[in-house]
Order: C-alpha cells, then sequence, then structure tokens
C-alpha cells in the first residue's frame, strides 16, 4: 500500500489547455519544462515539484489521482477548486 507520493503538476485554468499541454508532453516536450513555462502554481518555478506528501494531505481529487499513478505516470486532466490539473508520479513509498 502506497502511503506517500512524490510528484509534479502543472495548473492551468482550462480542461482544454491542460489537453493541449499533455499532449505536448506526451509528444516530446518535458513535463518539467512545461511546468516552468505554463503551470500557475509557485511550484512551477521548481518544475512542479510538489515533493513527498502523504494521505490528506490535498484536495480530494488530486490525492485520487495521485495515488493512483505509478512511478513515472502522468494523469489525465484533473479537475480541482484550483483549476485543472496534470500530475506526474516521481516515486512512492
Amino acid at each position: 500500500m502506497v502511503n506517500k507520493v512524490h510528484a509534479k503538476h502543472i495548473l492551468v485554468k482550462t480542461e482544454a489547455e491542460a489537453n493541449a499541454l499533455l499532449f505536448d508532453i506526451h509528444h516530446g516536450k518535458e513535463f518539467s519544462i512545461v511546468a516552468q513555462e505554463k503551470s500557475l502554481c509557485p511550484s512551477g518555478k521548481k518544475g512542479g515539484d510538489l515533493g513527498w506528501f502523504g494521505k490528506g494531505m490535498m484536495v480530494r481529487e488530486f490525492e485520487t489521482a495521485a495515488f493512483a499513478l505509478k512511478p513515472g505516470e502522468i494523469s489525465k486532466p484533473i479537475k480541482t477548486q484550483f483549476g485543472w490539473h496534470i500530475i506526474q508520479a516521481v516515486e512512492s513509498s
């Protein structure tokens, strides 16, 4: 059972923008670079790196998606109260 996840994310305002960025990532653009260029979250400056977090530390939709990913996997766009996220799992424990 996964207790903690180390993840990166990109936060944007619309689903359309999230889908366009996801397309770019799946076609070779590096996740960290896209986060630096496009993410609205302050973590974007660090390539979207959120570090390690446990259950109960993120909003439910984000947490559910992050904990379902295997290291290296990238989520589909996830909607939360903050906007649309693309999540990349770095590692888990």
